[in-house]
């Protein structure tokens, strides 16, 4: 199924799972798209793990798969083109053809700190690159139209870190949709009002493909201080204040983050936005823990 189909009729609800570190087992993961599968998501987006190189595949295609074919979820599986050359990514997509995954999330990938010191193994310098490649394998090929994937994109409304500025980072998502991407997702915020005047910006730039919100609820200080670094999004006071107040309550941390998360979507489902991708971190119970409040909303 075309996911991007999905948006004609409702406001989408989806959720994202990663494979695990190499020091984890593969069942842990399992686990995971067990109890998630339980909450009846539109479709479980699959990361390519840490690595974002070709070894890291195999899993991911398999959890996609699992998704896909034994719980009956619609799967996305991620693809970086970054460490990724032609001939690989026409070999990944063979294969998740042959699993009946139709949808991808192309990205660039994330640019590690070793990769100053070394050459760049992969073909495709931006994800439109990989975008238009997908796409021209299909016009070259016989395959039927309905075989097609869907190609998902991201996009970022406090602006991706290493673009010039706002209306260049709105100038090269339009490049990625006009490349062929159908849908977009949006890289986590924590302040609503920073991804409506994005939303805003980039209706008024002519991209008028859906773009669902990416929420990610903290559930501990050392995640919450790490995705922070890591991704450097705007924090509000509110959210500030409850960082501050259980830094040392693990239990009322995680409590008043889903909270903050559910307020969150819930003003977002007010404003009758696309839909919400749900950055689960694997957790079934915090995922459980949103879906019984935002499920009534929605009348799930």
């Amino acid at each position: 199924m075309n996911i991007a189909d999905l948006f004609k009729a409702q406001f989408i609800f989806s959720f994202e799972v990663y494979p695990p570190k190499k020091t984890a087992p593969i069942e842990v993961v399992y686990r995971a798209v067990e109890g998630l599968s339980q909450l009846a998501p539109d479709y479980i987006s699959v990361t390519y793990g840490a690595s974002g190189t070709a070894a890291t595949a195999a899993s991911t295609v398999e959890i996609a798969s699992l998704i896909q074919n034994t719980y009956g979820i619609e799967s996305v599986a991620h693809l970086p083109g970054i460490n990724l050359t032609r001939q690989q990514v026409e070999s990944l997509l063979q294969r998740l053809r042959a699993h009946k995954i139709g949808n991808i999330l192309a990205l660039r990938g994330d640019r590690r700190p070793e990769d100053d010191e070394r050459v760049q193994e992969g073909d495709f310098d931006y994800a439109s690159d990989l975008i238009a490649y997908i796409k021209e394998l299909e016009t070259d090929s016989d395959d039927n139209s309905d075989d097609r994937f869907n190609i998902i994109a991201t996009c970022y409304p406090e602006v991706h870190d290493e673009a010039a500025d706002a209306q260049a980072d709105l100038a090269n998502l339009k490049v990625k949709v006009d490349a062929g991407a159908t849908q977009l997702v949006s890289q986590l915020f924590f302040d609503n009002e920073s991804y409506y005047r994005f939303l805003d910006k980039a209706r008024n730039m002519g991209i008028v493909v859906p773009i669902q919100a990416g929420i990610m609820p903290l559930t501990n200080v050392r995640q919450s201080r790490h995705i922070i670094k890591l991704c450097n999004p705007s924090v509000p006071s509110r959210l500030q204040a409850i960082i501050d107040k259980y830094i040392d309550d693990d239990e009322s941390f995680r409590k008043a983050g889903i909270d903050y998360a559910v307020t969150q979507i819930a003003d977002l489902i007010e404003q009758d936005i696309d839909g919400v991708h749900l950055y689960t971190m694997n957790s079934p119970k915090t995922a459980a823990a949103i879906t019984q409040q935002i499920y009534p909303l929605l009348n799930r």
